[in-house]
This record gives C-alpha cells, structure tokens and sequence, in this order.
C-alpha cells in the first residue's frame, strides 16, 4: 500500500541570531507559503506534521486552514545545529561542514549534531508516521538539512549536492511501500 509524504522546506526567512525557534517568515516567505498550499490545493491530504519551528509552521499553515487539519509537532524533525550554540564561524566554514557530514555521518562541529544523531532522532517519527498513516497523504513541514538528512537515510544519493540546490520553500513529493522509499519527485516550480 502506498503512503506519501510531501517534504515542505520552509519558505525564506531572514536569519536572526538567537531565534532559530521562533523566527518567522519574511513578507516574501508568506507570500510563496500561499503559493505552497496553491501547488497542493487538489491533492488530498490526510495529516500535517511539522518541525516546531516557526518558519517550517507557517510555511504550512494555509495548508492545513485549506484542509481543516490541525498542524501536529515533533521536536524530533527540528533542522540539524550542525554546530553548537557557541560556535561562531564564517558561512564557508558551516557549508563545508555540512558538506563533510554527508560524507562522515558522525561528523559536526564542536556541540552539533550529526548526520547519524539527526537521523536517529528523525526516522522514528517517519517509521511512526507510514505505519499510521499507511495509505495516506502527509504533508510535514521541515528544513533543508533534515529533510535531506531524512531521505538521505533511504537513499544515500541524497547527500549535500542535493542540499545545495534546494529552494526556500521547497516541495518533495515521496512515494512510500509500507517503510520502503520507491520514488521522489520534485513538485515545486
């Protein structure tokens, strides 16, 4: 029986220091969340789930007021601090890191999180969410780094290139048979 799972990276969203939780999206963002639910308007949608953060929420939002679902959260899909809290470094420095995390699965910079934990964090939820779902569409809001973490683990050829050349938001279509990646299609234009 076949599940899917619509991966919808946030839409863009200006960096503040401090507020990786709780910054929202920018007048642009809200702007493409709009065309995000206009691009899943007719494709029937069974459960919505979500990183906490803020910016994957709303990203969602017009998505679940169009389908009258409530949006369900999980810590465990939060994006990946490939560095720690106190780690400051240049953008050249955090991308190759995350470059060299695909690589080693066990690598971060000093107090971040690997490949592996993330993972380990992550599946779980999506394991829970096809067995429960089985069948059904989902649509979960989420990050550019999880979500290429998270199909990553079911197919390695999702790795920092593919990273790289996603868009802020971003729209993954993933077939699922029962637990087994079948198919990925970009739905996003």
């Amino acid at each position: 029986m076949k599940t899917v799972i619509y991966m919808v990276r946030h839409a863009e969203s200006p960096f503040v220091h401090g507020e990786e939780r709780t910054r929202g999206l920018s007048a642009e963002g809200f702007q493409e969340a709009k065309r995000v639910a206009e691009v899943l308007r007719d494709v029937e949608i069974h459960y919505i789930a979500s990183s906490p953060y803020t910016r994957a929420k709303q990203t969602i939002q017009h998505i679940a007021d169009h389908h009258s679902l409530s949006i369900i959260e999980y810590e465990e899909l939060m994006e990946r601090p490939i560095k720690g809290l106190d780690y400051k470094g240049t953008w050249e420095v955090l991308e190759e890191a995350i470059s060299k995390s695909f690589d080693d699965k066990d690598y971060a910079l000093e107090g971040g999180e690997s490949t592996r934990i993330a993972q380990q964090r992550a599946i779980p939820v999506i394991e829970k969410l096809l067995e429960e779902q089985l069948g059904k569409n989902i649509v979960i809001g989420t990050h550019g780094n999880i979500l290429t973490i998270i199909m990553n683990h079911y197919d390695e050829q999702y790795g920092y290139e593919f990273w790289k050349q996603t868009s802020k938001p971003d729209i993954y279509k993933l077939v699922f048979d029962h637990q087994r990646l079948e198919g990925v299609e970009r739905v996003w234009r």
